[in-house]
């Protein structure tokens, strides 16, 4: 397969500051490209922007994926300012950890109108623009969307949602030339699951994620893995690779999966300790409403 080279071309990201955001703009600006950042904090994408080299090569915008119109602007003016949009990186994303029966309805129903809906918001505001381009487009998804925890509904149907939302789109678009995938990454360690293991449901149901199968992978290997998947336009991104079977397969591992790592004595004790908000930290819980990694 032909390397579709990053040097030149415009990749819009969004949740652009969040901890997967900041190692992706990094080494997508190594590759030489250029780089719209859109995130909920104005400023704070300014700021990356001028790190990562300044108006010409990196600019900021603030968006709410949640705000279609807005998404619409920030990707027109980003293609009228680079001159083009050849890819974009939906990568705003939440969690909670709460069952079902008693999460507060609003924590869940943001982090799907986030993380799924989001999603369909920054596809739909720059496919106008990459299909000008015949670019491609990439959702952060994760290895959530085929091993589906407890205390995670709306996380878990989010990403399984994206999963096949991306699945669908690739037959809308391949006429057009543009490529479409889902990048599917294991625990990796960011702000955001650094308060999955804080949070004691978190930490009851991993136990911080520091050995065995829920052990996290290194950041990096997560950005290689991406970057590497944007490069070959996949249909699917998997990091690691070895789970790739899992990932194909997950009718045949999902009662594995459960046996092993969510044992019912976990699982229940983990919902003794949940929190309806979705967090037990106030600050953890106004970080999520925000909407980046």
């Amino acid at each position: 397969m032909t390397r579709y080279d990053l040097a030149g071309r415009t990749v819009a990201l969004t949740g652009s500051t969040g901890g997967l955001g900041i190692a992706l703009a990094n080494a997508l600006r190594e590759r030489g490209a250029n780089l719209a950042l859109l995130d909920l904090d104005a400023e704070a994408a300014q700021v990356q922007a001028e790190k990562l080299g300044g108006d010409t090569v990196a600019r900021g915008w603030g968006v709410d994926v949640r705000d279609l119109a807005g998404l619409q602007t920030a990707m027109h003016e980003a293609a009228a300012h680079f001159g083009r949009l050849d890819v974009a990186v939906a990568g705003a994303g939440i969690d909670t950890m709460a069952p079902l029966a008693t999460i507060d309805p609003a924590a869940y129903e943001r982090v799907i109108d986030i993380n799924l809906n989001g999603v369909w918001r920054t596809f739909r505001a720059a496919l106008p623009h990459i299909e000008a381009q015949r670019g491609y487009l990439l959702a952060i998804s994760s290895m959530a969307a085929f091993v589906h925890s407890p205390l995670q509904i709306s996380y878990t149907a989010s990403k399984a949602g994206v999963w096949a939302m991306c699945d669908s789109l690739r037959l809308e678009v391949r006429h057009l030339g543009v490529g479409v995938g889902s990048a599917h990454p294991t625990f990796f360690r960011t702000p955001m699951m650094d308060d999955v293991t804080a949070d004691p449901a978190g930490h009851a149901l991993w136990g911080g994620n520091s050995k065995g199968i829920w052990k996290m992978v290194p950041l990096e290997k997560v950005i290689a893995g991406i970057v590497r998947g944007i490069e070959r336009r996949a249909d699917r991104v998997v990091v690691p690779s070895s789970l790739a079977l899992t990932a194909n397969a997950p009718g045949l591992f999902r009662p594995v999966v459960e046996r092993v790592g969510l044992r019912p004595q976990t699982v229940q004790r983990a919902l003794g300790l949940a929190s309806a908000s979705g967090w037990h930290d106030p600050a953890v819980h106004e970080r999520h409403q925000a909407g980046s990694r």
